[in-house]
């Protein structure tokens, strides 16, 4: 945190808000402090500390959520949990695909919904990276999980890769079920929107909590059914199925997915080891179209990334 840019921007938002603007500058602070308590966690389990074929990343999926739908999907059996090595997206890209990694990561095919590759990752680092964000981006402001069940099929029935990596963009916000949790993004008008997130709307109490975890979990269940599709419809001998981080409710203080903090709900995340087997019974239409309308900086304010 450069502390000169933090006292001017709390003066104008003091100078604005009175008390909220406050409270809103006081929230780097509580962040960094909060962030020392890494010192006594363990710094994660990088994805490739294990051997698999096919890698599914359900981006900010708490492990105690996935417990709860448990019992609907008979592959999630003897769901683990593990360390992520942080927090949110960006930082979890970061730590993950890293120098000591060159061969391993040479080696994968990302199929990766999430914008933050374009700042994080070299596609001539990977075998193949395919980021859909660019091509299949749709209302309320994120990539279908359609997509990346499709072009996953599509990957690993026509290439043959060591590993590969699905990362599906349920159940982060906007909650696709639960379009009143989401005001969706005009493009034309976009200076002038509430760009809250869910969790921000949580944390102001505009929405409430049964609400918010409603949501966030039948949109967890509209990335598990195309995950099971997907896997009745590539070949893969291990399959892990886990998330890059978790979500906080107000848990400290802290709501949404800030980076670098070392809260269990943020860092504990499901891991499900599995098989799959293509039983050719889904013929995957095709994302890959010219690229979208949206600025980079527009989807990740639809994903509350400000």
């Amino acid at each position: 945190m450069d502390i000169g840019p933090w006292i001017d921007e709390s003066i104008e938002q003091i100078r604005t808000d009175g008390y909220e603007g406050f409270k809103q500058s006081c929230r780097p602070v509580r962040n960094k402090l909060l962030s020392g308590g890494n010192l006594f966690r363990s710094s994660g389990r990088s994805i490739y500390e294990d051997d698999w074929d096919l890698l599914v990343v359900l981006d900010a999926c708490r492990y105690d959520l996935l417990t709860e739908v448990e019992a609907e999907f008979e592959w999630l059996n003897s769901i683990q949990n593990v360390w992520s090595v942080n927090s949110t997206t960006a930082f979890w890209m970061r730590q993950t695909f890293t120098e000591n990694r060159s061969t391993e990561i040479k080696n994968t095919a990302y199929v990766c919904g999430n914008p933050f590759s374009e700042s994080e990752l070299n596609p001539s680092d990977f075998a193949e990276l395919i980021e859909l964000w660019r091509t299949a981006w749709t209302n309320p402001g994120t990539v279908p999980p359609e997509a990346v069940t499709d072009e996953t099929i599509r990957l690993m029935r026509n290439e043959e890769h060591d590993r590969v990596i699905a990362h599906y963009m349920q159940p982060h916000c906007p909650f696709i079920p639960s379009p009143e949790l989401s005001k969706g993004k005009d493009v034309t008008k976009f200076g002038n929107q509430d760009w809250r997130d869910v969790w921000e709307m949580l944390r102001d109490g505009d929405v409430e909590l049964e609400d918010v975890w409603r949501g966030y979990r039948d949109n967890l269940r509209l990335g598990l059914n195309e995950v099971t599709d997907l896997l009745q419809n590539v070949d893969a001998e291990k399959v892990i199925v886990t998330s890059d981080h978790g979500n906080s409710t107000g848990e400290w203080g802290v709501y949404g997915h800030p980076p670098n903090l070392p809260l269990t709900n943020l860092r504990k995340v499901p891991w499900i080891e599995t098989t799959a087997r293509d039983l050719g019974e889904r013929s995957p239409g095709n994302w890959l179209k010219a690229d979208s309308d949206l600025d980079r900086d527009e989807q990740l304010a639809a994903l509350g990334y400000k």
